[in-house]
């Protein structure tokens, strides 16, 4: 039985035995966990492994638009070194599947497998915010069953997908497309600037942090004062989040640097920077002046809490 240092023990410590696979049936998942174990696997195996995953409660509770898009970008993103191929899927008739399965193969045979309470989800492997208890289990029956359930499944990328799940809104203030529809007034927000005391973007820093010899020049952050940083209002722990933004895009984000400083995309830093210079009408790698954001008619970015997990970034013009 475990239920501490569950990342070690269920997601890392088995990659030194050699393993090439990991399959991963939850009865919930979030994008943002899968792009967290994508950055924290970097260094940590040899030989790169493929990544299967199932949501399960989908047929029960639906599935958000955010979570959906969440895990369609990172499927089709640019992978770390480590992992060769991402699959997700979504269980698509009832019943609905709430265990939580974790196998590990090796050229196509099951050696070691978990179950137990722990989701695939940020708040069962990072920090100290639930406790989980998982056990081994057998292998080989964790893996039959895995594969019982995937016949129930369809991919995220399926070309008809929304015919087999239902989407809901990410948050009642926005509607399916990720819009707008009521005033975010009385949600929690904060209006971080995108200049420094002199009125003028960080010639290192900043938008311009890849600015730098050796860097890729779209790298960028988005600086964060001590007291919003120590506030609560964003995650730390360099957990990950989702921004869903007013241009119909979604950023997967996280707070790091020294004393939690800056905002950035962490599984590719250059995210950031190629969002605000397409923002800007710049050139991808372009230097971005005070001009620059005087031009568009804006110097900040506004984040609206929608949950623990969730905001919506704005910077309209």
């Amino acid at each position: 039985m475990f239920n501490s240092h569950l990342a070690k023990t269920m997601l890392f410590d088995p990659l030194q035995q050699g393993v090439d696979e990991l399959y991963i049936l939850s009865a919930y998942a979030t994008p943002n966990m899968l792009s967290w174990y994508m950055k924290n696997i970097y260094h940590k195996t040899a030989s790169p492994i493929k990544l299967n995953l199932i949501v399960g409660m989908v047929p029960f509770d639906n599935l958000s638009v955010s979570v959906h898009e969440g895990f369609q970008q990172l499927v089709t993103s640019d992978y770390p070194h480590e992992i060769s191929s991402i699959r997700c899927s979504y269980v698509t008739d009832r019943p609905a599947e709430h265990g939580n399965l974790f196998i590990w193969c090796k050229d196509g045979q099951p050696k070691l497998a978990f179950e137990g309470s722990a989701n695939f989800v940020q708040s069962s492997f990072i920090g100290n915010h639930r406790n989980e208890i998982v056990y081994e289990c057998d292998p080989m029956e964790a893996k039959q069953y895995y594969d019982s359930v995937e016949s129930r499944t369809v991919y995220c990328t399926h070309a008809e997908v929304e015919e087999y799940i239902i989407l809901r809104p990410t948050h009642p203030v926005l509607d399916i497309e990720c819009n707008l529809v009521s005033e975010t007034d009385d949600l929690d927000s904060v209006t971080l600037s995108l200049v420094t005391k002199n009125g003028e973007p960080g010639t290192r820093s900043g938008l311009n942090w890849g600015q730098r010899k050796g860097r890729e020049p779209n790298q960028a952050y988005i600086p964060l004062p001590s007291r919003i940083a120590k506030s609560g209002f964003f995650p730390l722990e360099k957990r990950h989040f989702t921004a869903i933004t007013d241009d119909h895009h979604q950023l997967t984000l996280r707070v790091e640097q020294q004393n939690n400083k800056a905002i950035t995309t962490p599984v590719r830093n250059s995210d950031l920077g190629e969002y605000f210079r397409n923002r800007l009408g710049l050139a991808n790698g372009a230097y971005v002046t005070r001009d620059d954001l005087t031009r568009y008619g804006r110097t900040d970015v506004k984040f609206v809490k929608l949950d623990e997990e969730t905001f919506y970034m704005d910077f309209s013009a």
